[in-house]
């Protein structure tokens, strides 16, 4: 499968946290070409600021592969992550981050872009106007 299709995956998570009324972001974790992680933002499910679509996927992955380290995964989030998402992706060690649209409010990039291990591949852009979409149509609703 390519980015695209596995993007595309992480979009439907991302559909699934609006109809709950969470921030519409989805990610998925891929290991040797396999899904081993779908979530989406579960903060107002939880009442958990720490909850994002991320952490979760980060937690689910681990646990799927029985370790903390997921030097043979990729991540796909539709949005990039957020300066904490990024620390713990760093400290996952993830070999790859591939997202569809830039968060110019909260990304990572402008205020940690350190944050990620040295050897993790960041792809950006994948779908990008649709993950946009998704963002902008959520919060227009709620205005």
């Amino acid at each position: 499968m390519s980015d695209e299709d596995y993007m595309r995956k992480a979009i439907t998570e991302a559909q699934q946290a609006a109809e709950e009324d969470e921030i519409p972001i989805g990610a998925i974790v891929t290991c040797r070409g396999r899904i081993i992680a779908r979530t989406h933002n579960l903060t107002e499910t939880l009442h958990d600021v720490t909850a994002h679509a991320e952490m979760q996927a980060i937690t689910a992955a681990a646990n799927a592969l029985g370790g903390k380290y997921l030097q043979d995964c990729t991540m796909y989030v539709t949005v990039e992550p957020c300066p904490m998402c990024a620390g713990a992706l760093g400290w996952a060690q993830i070999a790859r981050i591939v997202y569809g649209t830039k968060d110019e409010k909260r990304g990572y990039t402008t205020y940690a872009p350190k944050a990620l291990h040295p050897k993790t591949e960041v792809c950006s852009g994948v779908l990008d106007d649709d993950c946009r979409s998704l963002m902008q149509d959520f919060f227009q609703k709620k205005r």
